[in-house]
């Protein structure tokens, strides 16, 4: 009996773990599709962080780190639905956390 118990702690971990990575994945996709559908090809979407319960839920909050050429910033993102398990998803702009610009001589 305690044999079954660990392997379904583990079997579910390891679910659990590709769904987290998996949300990212889609959250990734779906932040991209809105910045594009709104002519903004040239942001980069660099990494998201968000919640360990994030992929169990249908709201969570997103901190995005994007960069546009020599700035980079860290915007908060509010996501209505499910991106993983949802037909709709819907992103909502929170606030700006941080902004660096970064000013050189490139060549």
């Amino acid at each position: 009996m305690g044999r079954f118990v660990v392997t379904l702690a583990v079997l579910a971990g390891l679910v659990y773990g590709g769904l987290y990575v998996y949300y990212g994945h889609a959250a990734r996709q779906a932040i991209k599709e809105q910045l594009e559908a709104r002519g903004l090809t040239a942001v980069e979407v660099e990494s998201l962080d968000y919640g360990l319960l994030a992929p169990v839920s249908q709201e969570a909050d997103i901190a995005v780190r994007i960069r546009y050429r020599g700035v980079d910033a860290t915007l908060d993102v509010r996501v209505m639905g499910h991106p993983v398990f949802s037909d709709e998803v819907r992103l909502e702009l929170d606030g700006l956390q941080a902004l660096r610009l970064s000013i050189g001589l490139g060549g």
